[in-house]
């Protein structure tokens, strides 16, 4: 039997990333389990079906902690996977907070929806949440340990290398050797390549010659603006929407990566004295838990950053900033009067305190809601970005009279020429087969031009669900 993969998620599409190894000698390995998002019903759908037997998986391997990467592996466990799950230390950290705090979102909505059905006399068509908290504490029971270039053999024949990819704290490209009869093989997934300019982070760092390239194209067809002007347009914001308009500025943002990043950014601000005294909220409990997981795991931040924990033992805090755990205190923020800075999960808007936020704010005029990440077609970040005069928020419609903002300087995913460079490691001659992937079709038919420009051969564009030997 050949080497095959199939891709079963993030094909021709975003979210999902899932793609199948079956090797010669019969092992089949994983490469993410990613939920599906923001397609409403039919991401549901997607996520209950696998398209593959989770107990025939040996080993999953996984790129890193987002959870359109890692928010299916409990629903992978609890439908008979029992193999070892390879991710970097901080990505098992990660993961240890993100798949709990999905979890919980899976099993508040479906008591919601139970709820509501029982209310209006209908009878629940679903099952059950997707998966449960108990399914989460069985999927971290799973995890094993592999540092980054440090070679590891995981199956039979199958050695693998994680390299740093620079988008999230313990983000990898997987690098496989796979020993057969024929010889060896040398496979790259990309995971998500992060930014050359990353303000937290190293560079992507090269990644050894490869045979066979899976590779992101989320950004293929655009470059983004210099991150370099980031923190004065993003002082802009504050003056004219906190200062001079006193009103609020509500930034939906990751919990893992963005937030990090903005409380970096405006504590520079801060410490510079160019940050107007703003009351600035961090109102998400799972973002709080994710800053506690980037000052342990410091010594992953780039070499600059971490000469500054010299001088500033906290590079995510200081005076005027609140860190809101409590559901009370976040919903006071809501009738809470004069200027503010609010930043809330989830980033694209379909979850988390962050609803509630714009709930309260669109209607405002002298508010602003201000996007600093990506937004998946079908999000209510994707709707909001086209500007509507109202949204469907909660059975009401609600009047959109805030301004909506946009940053693209702030983006973890690199873009085309950054895509470019982080293939530029390659000798193109050598590479038989480059499969694109987590984008959209425009996106990637752009990069597939580009690589081609650059010698690469035998570039596809893979459906959902189709295999491919190679």
């Amino acid at each position: 039997m050949p080497l095959s993969i199939t891709f079963h998620g993030a094909a021709r599409m975003v979210t999902g990333s899932k793609h199948l190894l079956e090797l010669p000698d019969g092992q089949r390995l994983l490469l993410d389990c990613g939920m599906f998002q923001g397609e409403g019903p039919a991401s549901d759908a997607l996520n209950r079906r696998f398209g593959f037997d989770p107990r025939r998986i040996d080993a999953l391997v996984l790129s890193h902690a987002h959870i359109d990467h890692s928010g299916l592996i409990p629903r992978l466990v609890a439908e008979g996977f029992k193999g070892p799950i390879y991710a970097t230390e901080a990505t098992r950290d990660l993961c240890e907070i993100l798949l709990a705090d999905s979890a919980f979102i899976q099993e508040n909505d479906y008591r919601y929806d139970a709820k509501r059905a029982k209310k209006q006399g209908k009878a629940m068509t679903e099952i059950g949440p997707l998966y449960t908290n108990a399914d989460v504490e069985a999927a971290m029971a799973l995890f094993r340990i592999v540092p980054y270039d440090t070679p590891s053999e995981i199956l039979q024949g199958v050695t693998l290398t994680f390299i740093d990819a620079g988008h999230i704290l313990g983000s990898a490209s997987v690098h496989l050797t796979v020993a057969g009869k024929e010889g060896v093989r040398r496979i790259t997934f990309s995971g998500d390549v992060g930014r050359y300019v990353d303000r937290l982070l190293p560079d992507p760092k090269p990644f050894p010659q490869a045979d066979v390239i899976i590779c992101e194209s989320t950004y293929g067809n655009r470059d983004h603006q210099e991150a370099s002007a980031s923190a004065e347009e993003l002082l802009g914001h504050v003056q004219r929407v906190c200062v001079e308009q006193q009103g609020r500025l509500i930034i939906p943002a990751f919990s893992v990566g963005r937030t990090q990043e903005l409380l970096y950014q405006l504590n520079h601000l801060f410490n510079d004295g160019m940050l107007p005294r703003v009351p600035v909220f961090v109102d998400s409990p799972l973002s709080i838990n994710a800053t506690s997981i980037y000052r342990r795991h410091a010594q992953l931040l780039q070499a600059d950053i971490r000469a500054e924990l010299e001088q500033d033992h906290d590079l995510f805090g200081f005076p005027g900033v609140e860190f809101i755990r409590e559901a009370a205190r976040s919903k006071a923020l809501n009738t809470r009067k004069g200027a503010s800075i609010t930043i809330a999960a989830s980033g694209m808007m379909d979850a988390g305190r962050i609803r509630h936020h714009l709930f309260h704010g669109l209607p405002g005029a002298n508010n602003a809601v201000l996007i600093v990440g990506f937004c998946a077609p079908g999000t209510f970040g994707a709707q909001l970005l086209k500007r509507p005069a109202a949204v469907h928020m909660y059975g009401e419609e609600v009047p959109v009279r805030a301004a909506i903002l946009t940053m693209e300087s702030y983006s973890a995913h690199a873009d085309r020429g950054e895509l470019l460079r982080w293939i530029g490691c390659q000798d193109p001659s050598l590479v038989k087969r480059v499969f694109l992937v987590h984008g959209d079709m425009e996106a990637m038919e752009s990069l597939r031009d580009a690589y081609a420009d650059r010698g690469f051969r035998k570039i596809a564009i893979p459906h959902q669900g189709e295999r491919v030997e190679v």
